[in-house]
């Protein structure tokens, strides 16, 4: 008989990965905002000349996030846009491996983002959380529970309907 061993609550391929950059209307407090619902630590921050936030990096868990503030000059001169100025939509979903997507969920919810889909198993291998921050930008948290082969994969999203 065979051994298995428990999957990593990362995978390594996730490890390192592309770093996104957000603009968001109020980057001072969206980082504490993600500070409290999902335990970022604040690394970096250079603050604009004219007021607000010019570039930030927020780490959560072992994934950094860039963010700024998208109304300041420097920041406007590029044309990024917060969510808010797009109609309240956002292209870009942000994922982010953590030990404990239950706890987040929780946490997040209680600093005041919206559950859009509560922690469950999916089919993938992953127990999910999609939220939406106050910013507007929709994040997935994901706790690592199983490595699934391709096959088994494929057969799991059929069976999805």
């Amino acid at each position: 008989m065979t051994e298995q061993t428990a999957p990593t609550e990362i995978p390594e391929r996730y490890h390192y990965a592309v770093v996104p950059h957000i603009m968001v209307d109020d980057a001072a407090a969206a980082i504490d905002f993600y500070r409290r619902a999902f335990g970022a630590r604040e690394d970096f921050r250079v603050d604009a000349p004219g007021g607000g936030v010019l570039h930030a990096e927020i780490s959560i868990g072992r994934s950094v996030l860039m963010l700024g503030d998208a109304s300041v000059d420097e920041a406007e001169a590029a044309a990024f846009a917060a969510p808010a100025s797009l109609g309240g939509g956002t292209s870009v979903t942000l994922h982010v491996f953590v030990p404990d997507v239950d706890s987040l969920a929780e946490r997040a919810e209680a600093a005041g983002a919206e559950i859009l889909q509560p922690p469950k198993d999916m089919f993938h291998g992953d127990r999910t959380v999609i939220l939406k921050d106050p910013s507007g930008h929709i994040w997935v948290f994901l706790t690592h529970i199983e490595d699934v082969p391709e096959d088994e994969l494929r057969r799991r999203l059929a069976a999805t309907g």
